[in-house]
């Protein structure tokens, strides 16, 4: 087999009797098309700029890395979530399922990055942690709006946010108005014609546990939002007990008491009526 270039196409030449030679389209894709850089298509530039510590500590770039990466996948759950969400709603419920698998894959990363921060050890942020007040995780948006969108819907938070800006107040009043994670499934339940009022719903989740054959697509569902559940709660107590580990019962640099409001979270259940079906079947 030879090729050749013919009116700006490239033909491949084929041996007699294997077909008639067939013209290629020229290659203009990657480096060859130099069209896009790696470095332009993710904006490096721009994002290896963002790392600016206050201090000369050697771990400050550490916290602010893991930090950082931690708001960007946090950003892409608010995605993916959204997208479940609005699957179940719309009644498909495979792509919600679908979804959900990527959801349960990162945040299990979220829980195993805590590993990283912990090689940094008590007297190696003490060098730097006084420069970060009154900045605290407790300001983080994007961790808020997962919780709204997961059901645990709080306005107080608004009015206790430091600086945020009136986009991110925008963004977190938007999700306490719109649907759950749990008002989608509910609808998802009401569109199989089983009852969702307050007295109804725990008759509904056991009818759809118990008759998998009819129901195991609602079934698979909600083991999807527990373990979206159980894991969101297994990332709650790595990060106290992370923060036990670097600090002790100091308090927060935003001014909370620190680990001992973490560990308060730590019992926060987003879909309570899932954990309590256990106990009726």
């Amino acid at each position: 087999m030879t090729t050749g270039w013919n009116g700006g196409c490239q033909v491949s030449a084929v041996p007699d009797g294997e077909g008639p030679a067939k013209a290629v389209p020229p290659r203009s894709f990657g480096e060859e098309g130099a069209r896009l850089s790696y470095g332009a298509y993710l904006r490096l530039p721009e994002l290896l700029a963002q790392q600016v510590p206050q201090s000369s500590a050697p771990d400050e770039l550490l916290f602010i890395t893991v930090h950082q990466v931690y708001e960007l996948w946090f950003k892409l759950l608010l995605h993916e979530l959204e997208q479940a969400r609005d699957a179940m709603a719309g009644g498909e419920l495979w792509l919600a399922g679908h979804k959900f698998k990527r959801v349960h894959t990162i945040e299990r990363v979220l829980v195993e990055q805590i590993e990283v921060l912990e090689t940094m050890t008590p007297q190696d942020f003490l060098e730097f942690r006084a420069l970060l007040a009154p900045a605290s995780g407790f300001q983080s948006v994007q961790f808020r709006e997962l919780e709204f969108l997961s059901g645990a819907k709080d306005a107080a938070y608004l009015e206790r946010f430091r600086g945020a800006s009136d986009v991110e107040v925008a963004r977190l009043r938007r999700r306490l108005s719109e649907p759950t994670l749990w008002d989608a499934y509910l609808t998802a339940l009401s569109r199989r014609g089983l009852p969702i009022s307050d007295d109804e719903i725990m008759e509904s989740l056991l009818t759809v546990a118990r008759d998998r054959g009819s129901h195991d697509d609602l079934w698979r569902l909600a083991e999807d939002l527990l373990t979206h559940d159980e894991t969101a709660a297994h990332w709650r107590m790595r990060h106290v007990q992370m923060v036990e580990r670097q600090i002790g019962t100091k308090s927060g640099t935003g001014g909370s008491t620190g680990a001992p409001y973490l560990r308060g979270r730590t019992l926060l259940h987003y879909f309570p009526l899932l954990w309590e079906l256990r106990s009726w079947l």
